[in-house]
């Protein structure tokens, strides 16, 4: 867990740096978006491959050498002063960050019953999301203070001190040696393609893209921004709302968590409430043709949080349709889904910022149309949703339904 949220630290790390970023770096809002995408494209091109691993290999394995290469990426971000090695390190970042959140969500099933899985699948989620409170408080504070190396070496002596504790203390199952068994076997490709048959995939899916598109957008990249330049807030300010934010997903989280062991037939129903309340929010601040005030950034901090929560309902529907030797793959693949609808809304509302403003003087005008442009990639989840549900013959709307 301590791994997972590093890498979440790691993740968001370039959303509270994201200013000194261009600074360092010389670079434009469309550049800096590149720099944030290119991390999460890797993030989101590498869960497939990792799942086949923990298939293959075991979280254990998996989770080692995943934050090892957290570690080493926070070293060569340290050490960069120029454009190619800064992304060169955001690769290798996603490649070690596209490990941890499914590998701990595949030791849960090995090690608590049906019924509790929900649940334990939000909390694992919960304190992971410690990570932006590591990046939003800690992290920024030893940026301003120390500056740029220090900073990001330190969260690299944070990632190898976790490469030792899960080498020492993780095991992929109580009792013996995890057994490799002939489906554990199973050719890659022929995971894949059943994986990929399975409609409840492609609805777990489209309810992580539409879960998880508007808290990530906000908390990795332009939450900071847009609530500083856009909104003429102090960064104390949007650190407040970053903690706000985590503080929400906390208290909601087992709330949520038990409600879809209790009552599974509501999960299609929550994730589309979900984006309707984020929706909502988005509409309040961004309506108003003047900059809005510090209320509104809350408002986000706190409405935001619960679609995210929403899309950690989609690894359910996998878990509850894949059998045990692919549910790696199949929890990879759901785990694109709010990545990638990210990494096409954090990079659109780059180009539209610069091509709204050039000189890079971005302002509330150049942000009130920017971020609006999430409305269409969550229109794209919420069709996803409906159809897909629909494939798999899973009700929007059922009755109390127990397991």
């Amino acid at each position: 867990m301590f791994a997972y949220v590093l890498a979440v630290a790691a993740r968001t790390s370039l959303g509270v740096a994201g200013i000194e970023a261009m600074d360092r770096f010389a670079m434009p809002a469309s550049v800096l978006a590149a720099f944030s995408s290119v991390q999460l494209f890797v993030y989101a091109a590498m869960q497939i491959p990792s799942g086949l691993a923990l298939d293959r290999w075991g979280p254990r394995r998996v989770l080692m050498v995943g934050a090892a290469l957290v570690s080493i990426a926070h070293i060569a971000m340290a050490c960069a002063t120029n454009l190619p090695l800064a992304f060169a390190a955001r690769i290798l970042l996603g490649v070690g960050d596209a490990t941890a959140f499914i590998s701990v969500l595949r030791l849960v099933p090995s090690w608590f019953t049906p019924f509790r899985v929900p649940l334990m699948t939000q909390l694992t989620a919960i304190v992971g999301l410690l990570g932006q409170v590591v990046s939003a408080v800690p992290f920024l504070w030893a940026l301003r203070a120390f500056g740029w190396t220090p900073a990001f070496c330190i969260l690299a002596g944070l990632g190898f001190s976790a490469t030792l504790l899960i080498g020492l203390a993780v095991a992929d199952k109580p009792g013996a040696k995890r057994e490799r068994s002939d489906q554990q076997g199973e050719h890659a490709l022929t995971t894949i393609k059943f994986v990929m048959r399975d409609p409840s995939t492609w609805l777990g899916f489209f309810a992580h893209w539409t879960g998880g598109m508007p808290g990530m957008t906000f908390t990795l990249l332009w939450g900071v921004p847009f609530m500083t330049l856009g909104m003429g807030l102090s960064p104390a300010v949007a650190s407040a709302v970053l903690v706000a934010f985590t503080c929400v997903n906390i208290a909601i989280g087992p709330v949520v968590g038990q409600l879809t062991a209790l009552r599974p037939g509501g999960r299609v129903l929550g994730v589309l409430a979900a984006a309707a309340a984020s929706t909502f929010a988005w509409v309040i601040v961004l309506a108003r043709v003047q900059p809005v005030g510090a209320w509104a950034a809350f408002l986000l901090g706190i409405v935001l949080p619960v679609s995210g929560v929403a899309s950690t309902i989609a690894f359910d529907f996998v878990r509850r349709s894949s059998p045990e030797h692919r549910l790696g793959t199949a929890t990879g693949t759901v785990n694109m889904g709010g990545f990638v609808a990210t990494i096409v809304t954090v990079q659109v509302i780059g180009v539209v910022l610069d091509l709204l403003n050039p000189t890079r003087e971005y302002g509330w005008s150049e942000f009130r149309v920017a971020m609006s442009i999430q409305a269409i990639t969550l229109l794209i989840g919420v069709i996803g949703v409906i159809v897909n549900a629909r494939r798999a013959h899973v009700r929007i709307i059922r009755p109390v339904d127990l397991p």
